[in-house]
């Protein structure tokens, strides 16, 4: 019969296991903590002496000198002459009672985080990645087309020569090279008149729209946003402290006069005039203007997010709105994730000469600087005119890809999914029946192994046409035709009804894509 064991050990309940691999005064070191974190031992409890402890285990004396010191020097046992090794006087945090993820607890967040966390926004029905390519995500590019060799020679290449002052701290406005090559490139493919010295280089289009939402709003400014637009410029208004506004969108784009209805003092106006995201319409010209105007008329600053203009499927590219301003009112942000691949992290802000140093300062303070090597490698790509020639194949395969997409729902959904070619862009919209709860039939979807995105996730307001985005750039042709069958299957397994919708506050036609 083995003797009867100390109270401490008792109460530390230590079994050692031969078996883990882990070092056996490893495993009496974490167990003597945890006791004492958990409240099992004590302040001032004494401990057996590590004799007494070494023959209780079966282990050498050394292995438990061993742990017994490390714990006192880290603080959690005291050991004094004549007194032995005792717990030392500690303040344990007690346990709460209630996990803070339980339906009891709610984490204490500011107001502008609750607002900030309450923002809708659509994710993939299932996030577990997958072997297989998934249709249909949306805002995602080929990158079964994206020349990887290439950028990772160029990416080593980059590297091997990287010098001391390319490791260091750079401007916080970026690359200079990068923003000479950008400024070249978006002056002859989007009409935007600008300097290397209004780009200021960011961490993605997202990144850009915080920057410019902290720099221009104060807390409780209104700012318009398109509706249904980007959920990513509502967060960054949120973030900034200020409220979006959502202005309607018809088949000319952003409703000028509906804007200046609801919110005449707005500070910050957001749009995508080129290709309306969700939506895919392109701002009319009158509306350009009037905004231009109104924008010049009530100090107000417009964002123009350019976010994939270069895929532009029906004659050339449309100049930005930027290259109409003669004001100095509009900021441009553009972005690499989205012609090229998500993970290169970089984007770039255009702003006014005026307001240059404001955001290279308040960058700095955001962010340091993007990061440098990999600046450097996308500067490289696009002064030997590889970027040039991946936009050109990708335009080619994105039509090819759209026309087969349409094609495929024409013969899979004909009556149940409305959808026409775009003219632009990563993705088309499937309009669905009346009353069709389009969220439902994206979970739905989603089931099936189908990913899209519900028009109606996007809008602020109650959205009375119900649809389906679906990306076709990632989704190769073949699982382009078989994500529609499992589309079909999902959309007639049983009717999706909507529940009565809110009517809208009054608006012009009913957006359509071209």
């Amino acid at each position: 019969m083995p003797p009867p064991r100390s109270p401490a050990l008792a109460a530390i309940g230590m079994t050692l296991n031969r078996s883990t691999g882990v070092p056996v005064s490893r495993q009496i070191y974490q167990a003597i903590r945890e006791a004492i974190l958990s409240g099992q031992l004590g302040s001032g409890v004494r401990l057996p002496s590590s004799r007494a402890l070494a023959a209780e285990l079966g282990v050498s004396r050394t292995t438990t000198l061993y742990a017994y010191e490390r714990r006192r020097d880290e603080g959690y046992l005291e050991g004094r002459a004549g007194a032995g090794t005792t717990v030392a006087l500690l303040r344990v945090p007690r346990t709460p009672s209630v996990a803070p993820d339980t339906a009891g607890a709610r984490p204490r967040l500011s107001a502008q985080g609750t607002r900030l966390a309450g923002i809708r926004w659509w994710t993939r029905g299932a996030e577990t990645a997958e072997a297989r390519p998934r249709a249909f995500p949306v805002g995602q590019p080929a990158l079964d087309a994206f020349p990887t060799d290439l950028w990772t020679r160029l990416l080593v290449r980059r590297s091997r020569r990287s010098s001391h002052a390319l490791l260091s701290y750079q401007s916080p406005a970026g690359y200079r090279p990068l923003r000479e090559a950008i400024a070249g490139y978006v002056g002859l493919a989007r009409g935007v008149r600008c300097t290397p010295d209004q780009v200021i280089v960011v961490s993605g289009a997202q990144a850009a729209l915080s920057l410019t939402a902290r720099l221009l709003l104060d807390q409780g400014d209104d700012a318009w946003v398109e509706d249904p637009g980007y959920y990513g410029a509502r967060g960054a208004i949120v973030s900034a402290g200020a409220t979006p506004v959502p202005v309607p969108v018809d088949r000319e784009g952003l409703d000028v006069d509906a804007g200046r209805r609801r919110a005449p003092g707005a500070r910050l106006v957001y749009v995508t005039p080129s290709h309306q995201f969700p939506l895919g319409v392109v701002m009319s010209l009158p509306r350009r203007l009037a905004l231009l105007e109104h924008a010049r008329d009530a100090g107000t600053y417009i964002v123009e997010d350019d976010y994939d203009s270069e895929y532009r499927h029906v004659g050339d590219p449309l100049p930005s709105l930027q290259g109409l301003d003669s004001a100095g009112r509009v900021i441009y942000v553009g972005s690499f994730s989205k012609v090229l691949f998500p993970a290169l992290r970089i984007g770039f802000v255009v702003v006014p000469e005026h307001l240059v140093d404001a955001f290279v300062s308040g960058h700095r303070f955001a962010a340091v600087h993007a990061p440098v090597l990999e600046q450097a490698t996308l500067a490289d790509f696009i002064a030997e005119g590889h970027f040039a020639r991946h936009v050109r194949r990708m335009r080619a395969l994105y039509a090819h890809r759209a026309a087969t997409l349409a094609g495929a729902v024409h013969a899979e959904l004909d009556g149940v999914l409305s959808v026409a070619p775009p003219a632009a862009g990563l993705h088309l919209i499937g309009w669905l029946p009346p009353e069709t709860d389009d969220a439902a039939a994206a979970v739905r979807a989603s089931r099936h192994g189908v990913e899209v995105q519900p028009v109606s996730a996007h809008a602020l307001e109650p959205y009375e046409r119900p649809g389906l985005l679906l990306g076709y750039a990632a989704t190769p042709e073949a699982e382009i035709v078989a994500g529609v069958r499992r589309l079909a299957a999902s959309l007639s397994a049983r009717p999706v009804s909507a529940t009565p919708r809110r009517a809208r506050p009054p608006a012009p036609a009913r957006p359509r894509t071209r």
